[in-house]
């Protein structure tokens, strides 16, 4: 006696097809403190992006290259690749990604004006990065790159 147990199968024709009514921009999140990144993440994703996260520079590049991202949020000091240099990095494979850099260390300054002088120019924002702060930091920096998002108010 066979035991298994078989699922109907469903018509192609008959799938419901997905809903792309609203577009969702990617939004790459980099942390090495996974609740960091998952947190920030989730806000993304239940304010209208497509959040995805990454917990250091390989991974992000990683990700990255099968999800193109429009937008890249990275902590600066990351293990091996630091967030300056995977900004660098996606800016070279990626030139309309926009970039937001946040940290809570001061020595991030130097990493800084490091890029600044090699012609690099990023936005900084402060840790601890308050929800609305980062909303409207994003919605900004994807205005400027004609990506209007219908986000979810908080």
């Amino acid at each position: 006696m066979n035991s298994r147990r078989h699922s109907p199968v469903v018509p192609i024709d008959q799938v419901p097809p997905e809903d792309t009514s609203a577009y969702r921009p990617v939004v790459l999140v980099v942390d090495d403190e996974s609740a960091i990144a998952d947190t920030l993440t989730e806000i993304l994703s239940r304010s209208g992006y497509a959040a995805m996260a990454a917990y250091d520079g390989n991974d992000a590049l990683e990700t990255a290259l099968l999800t193109p991202p429009e937008m890249l949020i990275t902590d600066v000091i990351l293990p091996g690749m630091s967030g300056v240099e995977l900004a660098i990095t996606m800016r070279r494979i990626f030139p309309e990604c926009k970039i937001l850099l946040f940290s809570g260390q001061a020595s991030t300054a130097d990493l800084l004006a490091s890029a600044k002088n090699e012609g690099h120019h990023f936005t900084l924002l402060s840790k601890p990065v308050h929800p609305r702060e980062l909303l409207a930091q994003v919605s900004d920096m994807l205005k400027q790159r004609g990506i209007h998002v219908n986000t979810v108010a908080s």
